[in-house]
């Protein structure tokens, strides 16, 4: 033993470039010769080379440093750094760490800020330059913010790609006709209709819309997400939102952040045009909140009205709803029928359509024509046909494949930028300027990360939905193929199920035919054999069909 005093030298370098004036060689170089000039012993030399200052996390050396410290390795007395930068630019980090070296008698000394942590001044200091660092940061990010939210109140684009509707032109939003229409039609039948987000969703997958591929990546299929996104931006009315999302570190932890949907934020009028009234938008608004607070009635738990929001009105075209009579005095039997709301209260149609109609009838009608086609000789084989048919979602994959590469590669920019601002010298004469920038671009990976996020949720969403389709639709035909057989087993909530799941809807006459039939057409959520072909609408003009409905119910009731 010589007697001498023992250290530890720690460096750090987030790139290979020069590092506040030093590269990774000229602090080594010069701790040496502090070493040296102090008549220390270097024990052990640890070397952290692209790894952020901001936590510790990752930093390999730095964590094996700490554990031969509390292991008593070569019990050292120092550890000697370039400067307190170097050592960690989190401050709960730096005294964290600190406390952990101090438990075991070991002390810390920046060698260029002349620090020492042995001394109650060296102490105090690391504390507030840890802490000033810190909070250096978070006001250049909260001066960017600022600048962000002032352009808002400018009505000005906040920068990020443009909303689906519009395009970027010289910073400014204008309307993009090829894609306003979608807009205004996903308004439209979500204050008009009585379909949701999914639904509208669907509308426009099954009428031939696409979604413009962005620059951004969006799936050219539409979904409840985007439609649910669409309705809730202010943009589309000729406002700029300031604040929807906001970055926030994730509770328990101290530097991971993530993106935050916000419930208050400040709207401003903009300069661009609107797509949409603001009063149809607010329309929209209610109708969400609304929809967030939807109770199901049961007043029957034995009946599940099967056909409701199939039927539909023969003159206003909305879904006939169950409804229970009360008992009748001659028999004290309760009824079911189903009927058309628009005559009961106001909702913005006028309908004419006043008739009560027997639930057991048309459910008995509906059973028969597809009693009807099942019972068709060809149907059996073009059934377990559809069964055995794959369905191709390479596109899609792929397409999910590219979304996973761009989120790693913005990932990937936001931890280069990071470290990029944890090497910036704070004597540099544009300092203030370059943390600035970096800060802003830094800020848009979380933007541009959000929003891949969001694509991610949507084609997870598509591939669920195809999938699901693709599982419903086998089991209603396997179902089918022995329709005549287990239908009529069901429990009515079964059967409801059932008829969700094959039939889209089931149009009536406005008055019976003199065979007494109500159903004019049939369509179907999927494409079903009949006579030869396949079809999703079935009309019941066919005499032959008719009659054989006819001759079922008649059979069956």
């Amino acid at each position: 033993m010589n007697g001498k005093i023992k250290c530890y030298i720690y460096t750090r370098v987030s790139t290979a470039m020069q590092v506040d004036g030093y590269s990774l060689d000229a602090q080594r170089e010069k701790l040496r010769k502090y070493a040296e000039y102090q008549e220390m012993e270097i024990a052990g030399e640890y070397c952290d080379e692209g790894f952020s200052g901001k936590n510790i996390q990752g930093r390999i050396a730095f964590q094996q440093m700490l554990q031969d410290i509390t292991n008593r390795k070569d019990n050292v007395d120092y550890v000697l750094v370039f400067k307190l930068s170097r050592f960690g630019r989190n401050a709960a980090d730096v005294l964290n760490s600190l406390q952990t070296m101090q438990d075991y008698g070991v002390n810390l000394i920046c060698v260029e800020d002349g620090i020492d942590s042995s001394k109650d001044a060296g102490k105090l200091m690391i504390s507030v330059l840890s802490a000033v660092a810190e909070i250096e940061r978070e006001n250049i990010r909260a001066q960017t913010m600022a600048g962000r939210e002032q352009k808002a109140r400018e009505g000005k684009w906040n920068g990020g790609f443009a909303p689906y509707g519009y395009k970027l032109e010289n910073g400014q939003l204008l309307i993009n006709e090829d894609e306003a229409e979608v807009i205004r039609i996903i308004f439209d039948k979500y204050i008009h209709t009585n379909l949701g987000a999914g639904a509208i969703a669907q509308y426009l997958n099954d009428h031939g819309y696409t979604k413009n591929v962005r620059q951004n990546g969006m799936m050219p299929g539409f979904s409840a997400p985007f439609v649910v996104d669409v309705l809730d931006n202010p943009v589309y009315m000729g406002k700029i939102a300031y604040g929807r999302r906001k970055t926030e570190k994730k509770i328990g932890t101290r530097n991971e952040m993530h993106v935050v949907v916000q419930d208050d934020f400040p709207v401003y009028d903009g300069l661009h045009e609107a797509i949409v009234t603001e009063e149809d938008w607010n329309l929209a608004q209610e109708k969400r909140k609304k929809n967030a607070f939807v109770r199901e009635k049961v007043r029957d738990l034995n009946h599940a009205h099967v056909l409701s929001g199939i039927v539909r009105c023969p003159d206003c075209g909305k879904g006939l709803y169950g409804n229970i009579s009360t008992p009748h005095k001659k028999d004290n039997k309760i009824r079911h029928y189903y009927y058309c709301k628009n005559t009961v209260k106001v909702t913005g149609h006028k309908c004419k359509f006043r008739t009560n109609i027997d639930q057991e009838e048309i459910n008995r009608q509906v059973f028969a024509v597809i009693s009807a086609m099942v019972s068709q000789p060809e149907f059996i084989d073009a059934i377990k046909k559809k069964i055995s048919s794959t369905i191709d979602t390479s596109e899609m994959e792929k397409k999910k494949e590219t979304l996973d590469a761009r989120r790693q590669q913005a990932e990937g920019t936001k931890n280069r930028l990071e470290k990029q601002m944890d090497t910036l010298d704070i004597n540099d004469p544009f300092y203030e300027q370059k943390i600035a920038d970096f800060q802003r671009r830094y800020d848009e990976q979380y933007s541009i990360i959000a929003e891949i996020d969001k694509q991610q949720t949507e084609i997870n969403e598509q591939l669920y939905t195809i999938r699901q389709e693709k599982l419903t639709g086998d089991q209603v035909y396997q179902l089918l193929l022995a329709f005549n057989q287990l239908y009529p087993t069901f429990p009515e909530i079964q059967q409801k199920r059932f008829m969700k799941a094959f039939i889209e809807r089931v149009d009536l006459y406005p008055k019976k035919t003199k065979d007494g039939i109500w159903i004019r057409s049939i369509t179907f959520n999927f494409p079903v054999p009949v006579d030869g072909n396949e079809v999703v609408e079935l009309p019941l003009e066919s005499q032959r069909l008719a009659e054989t409905v006819v001759l079922l119910t008649r059979e069956n009731g």
